[in-house]
């Protein structure tokens, strides 16, 4: 069994989910629908709610169907400020970008292009399309759905989101200029 460099074994290993973490697909989402099905849905009526759980039958089968192609995560917008957040957290900490892929499998190259070109820093092994995330082996998970914390095995981190609004009992990231805060409060001397 090979050992590993004692400054990688002292170094906190940090997950991080991609979608309305890193990118901003829940924006993506609504400005896709408004631009096809017309302004019907506002930030502030999906607040503290999923974007399927408020559309009618023909938009939601219609959002669904282009995020299947796999195009819909080509383009998506980086969220403002998870660049350099992250950028600084690899500078001092093991980092992973984790996504749960499974449910659109033409994602995966998309996913994998937009992260290469966003976050080039990102080592492409440290890249992880999963479906359950308690197979990842990390100290934290920062992620917008909190049901990936559940059988998770290190400390789950809320990244606000508008659905996750009312989500309480995990520590919280409301923008990326407070990562590395959050991140010493739990872990100190990490970052």
């Amino acid at each position: 069994m090979r050992s590993c460099p004692e400054n990688i074994v002292s170094r906190i290993r940090v997950a991080v989910d991609m979608d309305e973490v890193i990118a901003d697909t829940y924006g993506a989402m609504l400005n896709w629908l408004v631009g096809r099905h017309g302004p019907r849905w506002t930030p502030e009526a999906l607040h503290g709610r999923q974007i399927f759980d408020v559309l009618e039958l023909e938009a939601a089968e219609s959002l669904w169907s282009a995020m299947h192609d796999g195009a819909f995560f080509a383009d998506l917008p980086v969220i403002e400020g998870s660049q350099a957040a992250l950028s600084a957290i690899a500078s001092r900490c093991e980092l992973f970008v984790t996504s749960a892929a499974m449910e659109f499998p033409n994602s995966f190259g998309p996913k994998f292009l937009w992260l290469r070109r966003h976050f080039p820093f990102v080592d492409p092994l440290n890249i992880v399309f999963c479906g359950d995330k308690s197979i990842i082996a990390a100290d934290c998970l920062i992620d917008d759905n909190v049901r990936h914390f559940q059988r998770f095995g290190g400390q789950g981190i809320v990244f606000s989101s508008p659905h996750n609004a009312n989500v309480t009992g995990y520590p919280r990231i409301p923008h990326w200029s407070k990562a590395a805060a959050v991140l010493s409060e739990i872990f100190p001397g990490a970052i």
